[in-house]
């Protein structure tokens, strides 16, 4: 855990800056390490979806480390054992996906902080030193985690304001895509009334002197969502501005072709 890397983090939002980051699916290590040296503020791992394995993710983690991008990993689901082995591996902090009421969101944070606010156990891994700063550790990792929760479902919308209200979380995340899909409409970023719904959770948010983060789907679209007000912005996946900087290149040469869902072999 990188202690001016978050402190900067949360003092950059605190003065009105916008923070942008990068959602990693790949499994090279040098993604991280090209965001580290773009001066990044932060990145996420993404453990939830694809098929990152823990040797992955440690490589990623360590291509961040005395760095001050920010380091997060997005667990597959809310766990104790998960956020632990991520918190012990070096990870700045958890994203925290589907999060829907107030009693989920405290439970992800005592998942995240040692006793006696949580229930992390602590370990003789790369976040103490190996063992060496068991006590100092447990000290500044409680203070200073980030502790990140994903709004994707049209269920969390009655349960805002009280998420809000829990203590250690001071930034949230809205995932468009699924939440689309709670609302009826799977395979749209922003389904039929879901971009109002959208602005309106991060109003919420935002009134309770809390932060909000959401992905961008093009640079134009970034700038429309720093005008909206949301904080932490994704400018991509790795993978997605892989295809979308490949594509533009086969287009200029009329080679774009849209792909099959189908895996089956191309006619």
């Amino acid at each position: 855990m990188k202690i001016q890397a978050l402190q900067n983090f949360r003092t950059k939002l605190s003065k009105g800056e916008t923070l942008y980051g990068l959602w990693v699916t790949l499994e090279s290590a040098s993604i991280t390490d090209i965001a580290v040296a773009l001066d990044l503020d932060w990145v996420v791992i993404d453990v939830e979806h694809g098929h990152l394995d823990w040797k992955d993710i440690n490589e990623h983690i360590r291509a961040g480390l005395r760095s001050s991008t920010v380091i997060l990993v997005r667990i597959q689901e809310r766990s104790t054992s998960l956020s632990k082995r991520v918190l012990d591996m070096g990870a700045d902090g958890v994203v925290i996906p589907g999060v829907d009421n107030h009693q989920q969101l405290q439970e992800a944070v005592q998942d995240c902080h040692y006793p006696p606010s949580g229930r992390r156990g602590i370990g003789g891994e790369r976040a103490t030193v190996w063992g060496q700063c068991l006590e100092e550790h447990a000290d500044e990792a409680n203070t200073n985690v980030l502790v990140i929760p994903l709004i994707e479902r049209v269920s969390a919308i009655p349960h805002i304001e009280e998420m809000c209200q829990v203590e250690g979380v001071d930034t949230f995340f809205i995932g468009p895509a699924d939440f689309s899909a709670s609302a009826g409409f799977p395979g749209q970023w922003e389904g039929p009334g879901i971009a109002e719904q959208i602005i309106n959770i991060k109003n919420i948010i935002v009134d309770h002197n809390k932060y909000c983060g959401v992905m961008s789907t093009s640079n134009d679209n970034l700038l429309i969502r720093k005008e909206q007000g949301f904080r932490m912005l994704g400018i991509g996946s790795d993978s997605g501005m892989l295809l979308r900087s490949i594509r533009g290149i086969l287009k200029t040469v009329d080679r774009d072709k849209k792909p099959k869902t189908s895996l089956d072999p191309r006619d």
